[in-house]
């Protein structure tokens, strides 16, 4: 299954590259960015696909402290790690655009701010999975976290409206001339499709990890039993 996983992964960075080409091919330099308007391409995309990835791990959260199905917190935990990387690529590329458009790498904007207040919140959920051992008390801890993280994604979505913003409005294939509207809607399934995909395979990893670990807790226990009955016979 896994490595069914890892071709899927190749095949969604493969749609991943030709939405790209064909947007960077089909749509004409913008009339002020020129073609750095086409980092779009990728930004906007990723944040889309961070806000689904989040409101995976909401749901798969919710339903975790509904029916407490280790099942759903490893689907929480597959989701909020590429949730946050993706958000760290939305907030890394959107340094790279704000650049030359702003004048500065970074602005206190309420945009920026809430998009990273979200990223160090999954930090932060990932951070308490690492160290927490006891896995029945990591996967409360990480639904709380990852429900609670999730409802900053409507603050992020619409601080451009809420406040005043150097952050233009959302981008979208209704907002944005046709030139540019079908490689965004291209792109942004594809990047979709990629971000589903790295969900599936390390959900399936950690289905692997979790196994492992058993096996090995498993036999640790029938070594020291045995060794309990050896004494108990040597007595």
């Amino acid at each position: 299954m896994r490595k069914s996983s890892g071709w899927l992964i190749v095949l969604t960075f493969v749609a991943v590259a030709a939405a790209q080409a064909s947007a960077f091919a089909t749509s004409p330099p913008d009339r002020d960015m020129g073609d750095l308007q086409k980092i779009m391409y990728v930004h906007v995309p990723a944040a889309w696909s961070a806000f689904v990835c989040f409101f995976v791990v909401f749901l798969a959260s919710v339903r975790y402290l509904w029916r407490h199905n280790e099942r759903d917190d490893l689907v929480a935990a597959a989701a909020a790690e590429t949730g946050a990387v993706l958000t760290a690529l939305t907030l890394m590329l959107g340094s790279i655009w704000g650049r030359p458009t702003w004048g500065v790498w970074w602005a206190w904007d309420a945009r920026l701010t809430s998009t990273a207040v979200l990223l160090v919140i999954y930090v932060g959920y990932l951070a308490l999975r690492a160290f927490a051992d006891e896995p029945e008390q990591r996967a409360r801890w990480s639904a709380a976290i990852g429900i609670l993280g999730a409802l900053n994604v409507p603050v992020v979505y619409m601080s451009v409206k809420w406040w005043r913003t150097l952050h233009q409005l959302q981008s979208s294939p209704a907002t944005i001339d046709p030139a540019y509207a079908w490689g965004l809607r291209l792109n942004g399934l594809a990047v979709l499709a990629l971000s589903i995909a790295f969900i599936r395979y390390r959900y399936q990893v950690a289905i692997a990890e979790r196994a492992v670990d058993r096996a090995t807790e498993s036999e640790a226990l029938a070594v020291a039993s045995d060794e309990t009955i050896e004494e108990e016979v040597y007595v």
